[in-house]
């Protein structure tokens, strides 16, 4: 790190900040020598959770069963990757040559095998508050917030722009069927995360959506003008809490609609042909750019959904043509585009890649035709890239069937605890709701030994 970067006693200017902000424990002050040695620094500054909707198979990606029988073995091959030891799926080539940065979690589980509470339980370390009537846990403001969320209320604003983003959809089921677990729940709506959603087919992130565009009736001078006209008419108000977060509102819809300064973070029009052939021409690609540029900007949570309302790895039927041609070739473009793209621009140490759904799928096959795999929380695949995390490792692994943790379980707690952890977070760490009671984010202890 240049000189300039470093305080006195070889403090960096990152622990300092840290320790400042309350994201980090108080670690150099202490003086005590029987006391136990730290958990490993982490050094990630953001987040990229790629959510990837509808649960994707782990005998199809990163827990193979070559030498399984019969539904467990699949149709596809593993391939070498660039790790000895660690093998993939053979339609994750892009993936293979990059494995020197993943720390693939083969023992994953919880107890949900709905996508709502699935999709709770992965995105927040929490279950889900009790529902009447079931199957389904669409959005409470009850639940626990997102990651997202915790960090809009712990870190606020950064640089112009919003802490946390989700984009380029809801994960959702059907018109309505928003999935638990993807706004601040219980911290209130204010700290719920920025959307910037892509509704239609043809409209590729990589730019402002049209809601966040003015109509062309309507020219900038004459916002500004209605602007001003607006702010004296407020000059004299009582400076209550809501009056200002409405003022705070405004003038960020007021950025938003110059798209100037922070905001042009959504623009792709900078980036060179050969980058957007590189990360593809789909929304999850084009999401995974701009998701690369918003924490180059200073965003520090990044919630990418695998848009699965067009095609999603929620595969009952079909399961090994659908992950053949439409699911695992994109997203194998796309991730490793993100991996290597961020190794190359020095941010990867800095930025925690998650890959994750939220469930796996069953050893076996279903009587649909084509045949599929149905939903299966008790063990499935994760992986972490980046953020301090050692890469070319995997932890813990399922039986021979890949249908429950052998060695090493990793409750769904614990991943999103980690997820915290490498965030600079610790056991302490607290969010504060509505009502204004502290709930730690953690749930369980972090895997400190990936890092």
């Amino acid at each position: 790190m240049p000189a300039k970067h470093r305080l006195a006693h070889g403090l960096t200017r990152r622990t300092v900040l840290r320790t400042a902000t309350g994201l980090s424990p108080l670690t150099f002050l202490a003086t005590d020598a029987n006391a136990q040695p730290a958990p490993p620094m982490a050094t990630a500054r953001a987040c990229i959770f790629l959510h990837i909707t509808g649960g994707p198979a782990q005998q199809e990606t990163f827990d193979m069963k070559p030498r399984a029988t019969g539904a467990a073995r699949g149709e596809f091959n593993p391939v070498a990757s660039q790790v000895p030891g660690i093998d993939v799926c053979e339609f994750l080539p892009r993936t293979a040559r990059l494995t020197q940065h993943l720390a693939i979690i083969r023992s994953m589980h919880h107890d949900q095998t709905f996508h709502g509470g699935g999709t709770h339980y992965n995105l927040t370390g929490h279950p889900h508050q009790p529902r009447t009537p079931q199957p389904e846990y669409y959005l409470d403001s009850r639940d626990a917030p997102s990651i997202g969320a915790v960090f809009q209320q712990l870190a606020g604003d950064q640089e112009g722009l919003p802490a946390a983003v989700h984009l380029p959809f809801w994960i959702q089921q059907g018109a309505a069927g928003r999935f638990a677990g993807q706004d601040a729940g219980f911290l209130g709506r204010r700290f719920d995360p920025l959307r910037v959603f892509f509704e239609s087919k043809t409209h590729l992130p990589g730019s402002l959506p049209k809601t966040f565009q003015l109509p062309a009736a309507l020219p900038v001078t004459r916002l500004d003008r209605r602007a001003s006209l607006l702010a004296r008419l407020d000059h004299g108000d009582d400076g209550t809490n809501p009056v200002q977060q409405w003022k705070r509102h405004r003038e960020r819809a007021m950025e938003i609609l110059h798209a100037g300064g922070a905001w042009q973070a959504f623009s792709v029009e900078e980036e060179s042909a050969k980058t957007l052939e590189r990360y593809g021409n789909h929304k999850f690609g084009r999401s995974c750019l701009v998701a690369r540029r918003l924490v180059e900007a200073g965003v520090r949570v990044v919630q990418v959904n695998w848009p699965g309302h067009e095609n999603h790895f929620d595969t009952h039927a079909g399961h090994f043509p659908d992950m053949k041609t439409t699911l695992l070739p994109p997203m194998d473009h796309a991730y490793s585009a993100l991996l290597a793209d961020l190794d190359q621009r020095g941010l990867l140490d800095q930025t925690l890649v998650v890959w994750s759904g939220e469930f796996g799928r069953t050893p076996s096959l279903n009587g649909n035709p084509p045949a599929g795999r149905d939903h299966w929380p008790w063990v499935y695949t994760s992986v972490l890239a980046g953020g301090g995390v050692r890469g070319g490792q995997h932890v813990g692994s399922s039986d021979a069937q890949a249908a429950y943790p052998q060695n090493d379980p990793v409750h769904v707690s614990q991943f999103v605890a980690t997820i915290y952890h490498a965030l600079g977070c610790t056991e302490q760490t607290v969010v504060h709701d509505v009502q204004g009671r502290p709930h730690h984010v953690m749930q369980r202890p972090p895997l400190t030994r990936l890092f």
